[in-house]
């Protein structure tokens, strides 16, 4: 296929790019809007010509009253725990506040699959994706033709630079796996991941290994353990590791504050005390953390303010205004007994 040279977006209309890619104008509609399958083929033409004739539809169809749904798409793949209840009141708060309706749907990326999300351009003005709810197959062909996206708790993948704002993890997950080392003797911590894949969860468990390696601590695989950032998950899986194959361990990371409940659970049914047999601490600090027995030692995430961050990159899309790249959020440790401090006190931003 011969490269086309670039024209105004205003000049090129989806039959030139139907016949450029060798497809149906029909084909092309679905690709844009999402709202039917196009094979993987079709799909990278369509594309590829889009980018080659500078073919914008969003931005032209924003100017357009009939294109304006006046809602706001929200994509996540669970909202069982109790992490999602301040990122959905700050979403919520400015939806309502800019006169705009929030549409939320569950959704996550079937691996393999040609599945489309039940929410994309056809139906909101813009988009809010929280972490890999949506494989980059399905993020490409809405970043490649203009249409307002934000990622929540996730980069951007690279060749597509799309805004996204997210929190500071393996700082603040060394310093408080230091906190458990240098001021309580801590030697055998065991880490709960969280999601296999998810940024988040990585990002906090390279932090835990900057920590043991700063101070000269040999890894233990045996002291890894899936939480998956649920509590029943981490519930299960500590309780079946504590129970069955006793490993020597004086410390627990639970991944996240939810995780933490079901931690906390286990070692009360097997008669360890915290701290004082073993000392947890978490991540978040979720509106639970204050009053688990003990109060939790925790990561402070600002999660409101990542909504409201988010919404502010949207709406500046969704108005044809700049709108920043990378927003990260600081975090600090917060000190409770569940650590072996007999004090609450907030730590300094990272």
């Amino acid at each position: 296929m011969q490269k086309p040279m670039k024209r105004r977006a205003d000049s090129v209309t989806i039959r030139d790019v139907a016949k450029q890619a060798g497809v149906s104008v029909a084909t092309v509609s679905r690709f844009i809007n999402q709202n039917a399958p196009v094979s993987v083929e079709a799909a990278k033409r369509i594309q590829q010509v889009m980018l080659d004739v500078n073919y914008h539809p969003y931005a032209a169809a924003r100017h357009l009253v009939t294109r304006r749904t006046q809602t706001i798409g929200l994509v996540l793949y669970s909202l069982q725990t109790d992490f999602f209840l301040p990122l959905l009141s700050a979403i919520e708060s400015a939806v309502s506040k800019n006169q705009y309706n929030l549409l939320v749907a569950g959704y996550k990326s079937p691996v393999g699959k040609d599945s489309q999300p039940p929410i994309g351009a056809h139906n909101t003005d813009g988009l809010l994706v929280f972490a890999d709810s949506l494989s980059e197959e399905h993020l490409a062909p809405l970043a490649r033709t203009g249409f307002p996206l934000v990622l929540l708790y996730r980069t951007s993948p690279p060749n597509l630079k799309i805004p996204f704002v997210t929190v500071e993890n393996r700082i603040a997950t060394q310093k408080i796996i230091d906190h458990l080392i240098e001021e309580h003797g801590k030697r055998s911590i065991i880490f709960v991941r969280g999601p296999h894949g998810q940024e988040d969860s990585q990002a906090r468990e390279q932090g835990y290994l900057d920590s043991l390696k700063k101070h000269g601590i040999a890894i233990d695989k045996n002291l890894f353990v899936d939480g998956e950032f649920n509590s029943e998950v981490a519930y299960q899986n500590i309780k079946q590791l504590v129970s069955h194959t006793h490993p020597h361990f004086d410390a627990i990371f639970t991944g996240d504050d939810d995780a933490a409940i079901g931690v906390l659970t286990a070692l009360n049914e097997v008669g360890l005390r915290v701290p004082e047999d073993v000392a947890v601490v978490g991540f978040d600090d979720s509106r639970l953390s204050t009053f688990l027995n003990p109060p939790l030692t925790t990561v402070r995430a600002p999660t409101e303010e990542v909504g409201r961050t988010a919404m502010q990159l949207l709406f500046a899309q969704i108005n044809e205004q700049p709108a920043e790249s990378v927003t990260l959020q600081p975090t600090g440790i917060i000190l409770r007994r569940s650590c072996g401090c007999p004090y609450e006190a907030p730590g300094r931003l990272q």
